[in-house]
């Protein structure tokens, strides 16, 4: 047996300390697809903050930057497939597929309402651009690894990106799917894990400690990359480059739970707020735009 030898892959050997998401700035587009979650947390009156704040740089970069997408046809065959495994993020989500064209943008003032089509969990059957109907946490890898293999036995070319909460890989069904995503060595599945290191009631080293998560991925087959999951170029980057070509690639991102509402950020308080008023709305603006 020959070891695989990487200089890429020792360099992405990484300690956690390295990331300090919480310096790197936002952006105009940034803060301007955080308004938009705002305005639907406003209108729904609750939602996950800290959850969809965490996650606006990833979705950002895969569909402004990454994705075949065509949203006049989203159930074109050869687009790209995104799942939102965690799927109490929808308003990142719901965010960019709004911006994109999806649906009109005034659909995110009704975030929630009973004749909405945006609910607190994504929906496949009412959402145009949502691939799974997610939020039953741990199922979205499974979907994903179906959704390569079926691209590969049908010889398209569209790749599979699955996006996952840390507190989420508590699941084993996750690691089910890794195993079979290594086995079939499915380049064209793209696992995300949004490294916030808070799920929803407490710090995921005090829930259930994660690291090496690295080695991992790596020891399940994957190739793994880690990235300020904030930095909108090295994000770009990792998604746009391969390392291998016969494995599916696990990209951790580590992420502030809450980035851009300084008074929430890293707080597990604000993994959800039962009661948005306008003034919270407000304020939680004020914040993101300085």
């Amino acid at each position: 047996m020959t070891a695989r030898i990487s200089t890429t892959a020792c360099q992405n050997r990484i300690s956690t300390s390295t990331f300090i998401s919480n310096s790197t700035s936002l952006d105009s587009r940034s803060r301007y697809l955080r308004n938009l979650v705002i305005d639907a947390l406003e209108g729904g009156e609750r939602g996950h903050v800290g959850s969809s704040m965490s996650l606006v740089e990833i979705v950002r970069v895969l569909y402004d930057d990454i994705l075949k997408q065509c949203p006049a046809e989203p159930h074109w065959p050869e687009r790209d497939r995104c799942i939102l495994s965690k799927g109490h993020g929808c308003l990142a989500l719901y965010a960019l597929l709004a911006d994109h064209g999806y649906f009109p943008k005034d659909a995110l003032k009704t975030f929630c309402r009973f004749d909405s089509i945006l609910g607190g969990h994504p929906d496949r059957s009412l959402v145009a651009g949502v691939e799974a109907s997610t939020g039953s946490l741990g199922h979205g890898l499974s979907i994903g690894v179906g959704m390569a293999l079926s691209a590969r036995m049908k010889k398209q070319s569209y790749r599979v990106f699955v996006i996952m909460g840390d507190g989420e890989i508590n699941e084993g069904s996750v690691w089910e799917a890794a195993l079979a995503a290594g086995k079939h060595g499915l380049s064209n599945l793209i696992a995300i894990i949004d490294y916030n290191k808070i799920q929803s009631y407490g710090e995921t080293r005090a829930v259930q400690p994660l690291e090496p998560l690295l080695d991992k991925w790596e020891a399940f087959g994957f190739d793994a990359v880690e990235v300020d999951g904030h930095d909108v170029e090295k994000l770009r980057e990792t998604f746009a480059v391969r390392l291998y070509q016969n494995r599916p690639l696990a990209v951790i991102c580590h992420t502030v739970k809450g980035k851009g509402i300084s008074y929430a950020e890293h707080d597990p308080n604000w993994h959800h707020v039962n009661k948005v008023t306008p003034q919270m709305a407000d304020e939680m603006r004020r914040a993101i735009n300085g």
